[in-house]
């Protein structure tokens, strides 16, 4: 099997599911050649705990997106995501050598390192420090300070980190699964890449990744990054009421939650029944689906109203006018979007990938939002090195980024 330049390789390894998107960068934008997806085994809220069993799960996924790109994968760029993901916002400051000539990159990533310099727990590691704005003596409100004259320069920045052992086993998973870890990328961040607009991060907007073991929260304003979070509920926790309240098996409540589960009870018709399978021994039963639904319904709704309290904990909570976008595979449920407007009073939409090509149509789902933001983000960061090593491809990457940029925006100018 052939290697092929310019892959760019997103893996998003979730509690219920493993998704490996293959995707090719070239003058023509990013173009999908590869999709691979597998149950999830040996996670639990995106935390392993049989390595064994997640190694060939990654393996399964990846090999059937090489399968399907006829390539053969060496690196990937990893989602990280589970209820051990803290975030805090910092403050840095310095006083700029040269005062009044220019300010370079090099001061830049100076406020960003004053920034940083937090108490954070020795079992703890930084995933990202995102900047959100930068001061210049009193002005205020400036993306990218490089080449401003001043004297003092200030930065506000996101950082986010995770537990030490949880992202050294995702790391270690991968590695001997037979491939490498070219980063790690929080998933609701790679989820925005994707699944958000630039209108929509400038005027404040909240992205909720609802997944099977979690659901993640990133809220934007002015373009940046001003809170992420977790929440310990997701999918999983629905299809766990479906097999109690049907007395089903939990694999059985699964497959009735993705193929006939609805949000809200009022959205389907009382006079349509669905079989459900019994539990050892007992006979397979016909229910209503609208008695399904009524059972999703309040689970729905406590992890909406979980995720209201988590946005109004913030400053930013009244400030995201362009309203919620949902993603994960938990979003796809009828009647999502109604009810979380019903829930949140604000205008919701489900999140679907954007700003690729090629195999669009095995893409069109909530749950493919991180793997192909992974590799949205791996692109742009693949450009950023060539521009900065001098690399002779980089007109390609230029190209590649624009058209990227034409599509969805810029999204953080300066990263980690």
């Amino acid at each position: 099997m052939a290697s092929r330049e310019n892959i760019v390789v997103g893996l998003d390894i979730g509690t219920t599911k493993v998704c490996a998107i293959i995707a090719e960068a070239d003058e023509g934008g990013v173009k999908v050649v590869g999709v691979g997806l597998t149950r999830a085994e040996g996670l639990r809220r995106g935390v392993v705990v049989n390595l064994d069993k997640t190694v060939e799960s990654i393996r399964r996924a990846v090999e059937e997106a090489e399968l399907m790109a006829g390539v053969e994968v060496r690196s990937v760029y990893a989602g990280i995501a589970g209820d051990h993901i803290r975030s805090v916002n910092s403050h840095g400051v310095i006083a700029v050598p040269r005062g009044g000539v220019e300010i370079t990159r090099s001061d830049v990533a100076r406020a960003i390192d004053a920034a940083k310099a937090v108490a954070i727990p020795m079992d703890r590691e930084v995933v990202h420090i995102l900047p959100q704005d930068f001061t210049v003596d009193d002005q205020h409100g400036i993306k990218d300070p490089t080449g401003m004259a001043g004297v003092r320069l200030e930065v506000d920045v996101h950082i986010v980190t995770g537990a030490v052992s949880s992202a050294q086993n995702i790391v270690k998973a991968i590695q001997r699964a037979g491939y490498q870890v070219t980063d790690l990328v929080l998933e609701p961040l790679a989820s925005a890449y994707s699944a958000l607009t630039e209108d929509e991060r400038e005027l404040g907007v909240v992205i909720v990744d609802m997944g099977g073991g979690t659901t993640d929260i990133a809220l934007f304003h002015e373009g940046a990054v001003r809170q992420t979070s977790v929440i310990g509920l997701g999918g999983n926790n629905v299809t766990n009421d479906i097999a109690i309240g049907l007395r089903t098996p939990a694999r059985d409540a699964e497959r009735i939650k993705e193929r006939f589960g609805a949000a809200l009870a009022h959205v389907v018709s009382g006079d349509e029944e669905i079989r459900v399978p019994g539990v050892a021994s007992q006979h397979e039963r016909r229910v209503s689906r609208q008695l399904l639904a009524s059972i999703i319904q309040p689970r729905m709704e406590e992890m909406l109203q979980l995720v209201v309290r988590e946005i109004r904990k913030t400053d930013w909570g009244d400030k995201i006018p362009a309203g919620m976008v949902l993603t994960g595979g938990a979003s796809s449920l009828e009647g999502t979007a109604m009810l979380a407007e019903e829930v949140l009073d604000m205008p919701v939409r489900i999140g679907y990938p954007m700003g690729v090509t090629g195999l669009t149509d095995s893409i069109q789902d909530p749950k493919y939002a991180t793997a192909v933001g992974l590799v949205l983000y791996g692109v742009e960061r693949e450009h950023e090195e060539a521009r900065f090593s001098g690399r002779n491809d980089d007109s390609v990457w230029q190209k590649v980024l624009e058209r990227m940029r034409g599509l969805l925006g810029d999204l953080f100018d300066g990263k980690r």
